[in-house]
């Protein structure tokens, strides 16, 4: 068995990184608003900028609006 030199830290971001509740009602809104075909777009946006590439993590606020875009997509399937 190898031995850690170190424990893994979860990376400290800052609050305003993180959508808050009325911020994720208001984005849920908004997309019920668009047509299928802008979802899709943004979607399309939004998947590409959450790609992780070497060493860049998405923030956490991409991956919360990737995600409510996953689901309004998911709601007209």
């Amino acid at each position: 068995m190898l031995a850690s030199s170190g424990m893994a830290r979860r990376f400290d971001r800052d609050k305003d990184d993180v959508l808050s509740e009325q911020d994720l009602k208001q984005l849920r809104e908004n997309l019920s608003r668009l047509s299928p075909q802008g979802v899709r777009d943004f979607y399309d946006r939004t998947h590409e900028e959450c790609r992780l590439i070497y060493t860049r993590l998405p923030s956490p606020r991409k991956m919360q609006t990737l995600v409510q875009v996953w689901k309004q997509l998911w709601k007209w399937k």
